[in-house]
């Protein structure tokens, strides 16, 4: 079995000092302690727990989270080079931190009551995995066509209906859930909810068996008449449509920093792959072909990099950013692709065989045009931008 690349760093010249220290640490965890473990993860299709006491360690867990609450009081800007930078290694790992990050505490530290926030951020930065509960088996690019309902209950609201395609299901302890108080006012009837792994009524159901990302968990999740509290509605009644709005342009973007540091890990990897292999006498780095195919992949990936960079530079600076969110989802999930296809043409018939790493980059890439909002959906969004 080859040994894995040494993960090379790109030279950027646009991070401060204190986000290249943070790069680098890691980039250095990742390389020391995923790396090894990658293949082993794809193949139970598990993240070992000792991994992600590890992980809330690190402190990449609860990026944003302000310091008074246990959190790294950070940007989140840190958040996509911490998800780019695990991504170079397992995008697995990419994307439990992202969803941990861009989707639930972005969305508690906007939306949740300053009670909410003393409750559940210092267990989301300790030891509390998050998960976030939109899509349903008719609701997926219609995001908003939902069948949970929740009904109006003395201390609160009843919960009943089923969750699908739930990242971090298996592991987390506190799912944001959206749900519907009033199927008559369309999505203006929509609530996000707080709900709790252990709440009576609720089930973490089948687990999918996937293609690519295995190791991250993706599960159903069956809401039987699930008491939930009323201080546990995030947000307003009937505002659930825009916590699930904001919070998912946030999270494209980390779906884009995941894309981004897949294809630079499957770039690395075919660049010191051809610079190894020989053949008709000379290393196949050596071929032209070759050479102009790695760079334009690189130069794919550098344009995928800045719309991602430009995109959470934007969000850290409280400016308008849907269309940039979309461009670099859709973008970096194309090159990503692109790019780890061209890996496994260049490493010919071991690229097809588990043994090396770019078969399992490019089961993993695939999924980047899907979640979070299909390449058709960020096509809208842009389209409609433009013309409006």
């Amino acid at each position: 079995m080859e040994q894995q690349a040494e993960l090379t760093r790109p030279a950027i010249t646009d991070l401060t000092e204190d986000e290249r220290i943070f790069r680098d640490t890691v980039y250095d965890f990742a390389d020391r302690r995923i790396r090894p473990a990658a293949r082993d993860m794809d193949e139970q299709a598990k993240i070992p727990h000792a991994l992600i006491e590890e992980l809330f360690r690190l402190g990449v867990m609860g990026i944003e989270i302000p310091e008074r609450f246990g959190g790294a009081g950070a940007q989140f800007f840190h958040a996509v080079l911490a998800v780019e930078a695990l991504s170079r290694v397992d995008p697995s790992i990419g994307v439990f931190v992202d969803v941990q990050n861009t989707l639930v505490i972005t969305a508690l530290l906007r939306w949740a009551s300053d009670e909410v926030k003393r409750r559940y951020l210092p267990r989301l930065a300790a030891d509390q995995v998050g998960a976030y509960a939109l899509s349903e088996a008719g609701s997926g690019s219609d995001a908003f066509a939902l069948a949970t309902r929740a009904t109006p209950a003395p201390d609160g609201f009843v919960l009943t209906g089923r969750k699908l395609w739930i990242t971090n299901a298996q592991e987390a302890d506190l799912f944001i859930v959206f749900a519907t108080v009033n199927p008559a006012q369309g999505y203006r009837g929509i609530t996000a909810f707080l709900v709790e792994r252990g709440c009576r009524g609720f089930t973490v159901g089948k687990k999918e068996d996937k293609l690519g990302i295995r190791a991250s968990s993706t599960c159903e999740l069956l809401l039987e008449e699930c008491a939930v509290p009323r201080e546990n509605v995030l947000g307003e009644i009937g505002k659930g449509y825009k916590v699930a709005i904001e919070t998912l342009n946030e999270g494209r973007i980390g779906i884009g920093a995941q894309m981004i540091g897949l294809a630079r890990g499957a770039l690395d990897h075919a660049v010191r792959y051809t610079k190894e292999r020989k053949q008709f006498g000379k290393a196949v780095a050596d071929f032209q072909a070759v050479q102009f195919q790695l760079a334009r992949a690189a130069t794919d990936i550098e344009a995928a990099r800045l719309l991602v960079y430009n995109a959470a530079r934007l969000r850290d600076a409280g400016r308008p950013f849907l269309t940039e969110a979309a461009m670099c989802k859709l973008f970096s999930s194309e090159v990503a692709e692109r790019v780890t296809s061209l890996a496994v043409n260049l490493y010919g018939g071991y690229g097809y065989v588990k043994d090396y790493p770019v078969e399992k980059l490019y089961r993993d890439a695939k999924i980047g045009q899907i979640y979070e909002g299909t390449s058709n959906l960020q096509l809208q969004t842009i389209a409609k931008q433009i013309l409006s």
